[in-house]
């Protein structure tokens, strides 16, 4: 049984989902080594800790800065400020070879959504940023305004999978040559007569997915995560990972 639930539930950061399915999946073993690749609000983690005695251990990844006001004090756990791409990398910094299980809750937090100058919804009038790490220098700003029309129509294509990326793109070059475009609502505004009619939420739904992955490069760097997790894995060690959109399914 979980101890302290409501701790780990309740959260103003983002609340664990399916984490009864998610600890069912890890099949914890109290003594065993592992890691949260997705820490956020600390939930999933915390839930793994209370069942781990005191030679467990657990190792957490976020790029996001904002997630480190909830770092978990316990001893035996970890935080790593990086992307899990590099979690070979960061886990032989500590001696950890073989894992029993590792976790992914992939995609966004209800925090960065609801945090308007993260620029993650279209709820809010901010800055195009997307940036998961704030400290890297491509924001969603930069695609729209300097990239070629083409790579625009590859994004809105390939990760937003629109029918009409190239309409899209033909918009967004057009409108840049007479001022930028900055925000979300510039950029709400001038698409949406692009936008299905019923389907606007959608639509915009997808285009700032696309941007989202173009600018963490989500996809490349969960093609990374799963390959090195199939060698750091012990034999019948476990991986779960929730996805929430088909292109992450299909890797």
């Amino acid at each position: 049984m979980l101890k302290q639930q409501k701790n780990y539930l309740k959260t103003d950061y983002h609340n664990p989902v399916m984490l009864k399915e998610c600890l069912d999946g890890l099949n914890i073993n109290p003594k065993g080594h592992y890691v949260d690749v997705t820490f956020g609000g600390g939930g999933h983690s915390r839930a793994i800790l209370d069942l781990l005695d005191e030679d467990g251990r657990l190792y957490a990844f976020d790029r996001d800065n904002d997630a480190k006001r909830n770092i978990i004090e316990d001893s035996r756990f970890v935080f790593i400020d990086d992307n899990y791409s590099a979690l070979n990398d960061n886990l032989r910094l500590y001696r950890e070879f073989e894992i029993d299980g590792i976790l992914a809750d992939l995609g966004i937090s209800s925090f960065q959504i609801d945090t308007p100058e993260r620029g993650f919804s279209t709820r809010f009038d901010a800055p195009l940023d997307l940036r998961m790490n704030k400290k890297q220098v491509l924001s969603a700003k930069e695609i729209i305004n300097q990239f070629e029309k083409e790579d625009l129509k590859r994004i809105f294509k390939s990760y937003g999978e629109l029918t009409n990326a190239s309409l899209i793109a033909k918009k967004i070059i057009d409108q840049r040559a007479l001022t930028p475009v900055d925000t979300t609502f510039q950029l709400k505004d001038l698409l949406m007569p692009l936008a299905p009619k019923n389907q606007e939420n959608k639509f915009f739904a997808m285009v700032f997915q696309a941007l989202r992955i173009e600018v963490n490069d989500e996809l490349g760097s969960l093609k990374k995560m799963l390959e090195q997790s199939a060698d750091l894995l012990k034999p019948n060690g476990r991986l779960v990972v929730m996805s929430y959109h088909s292109l992450e399914d299909r890797l």
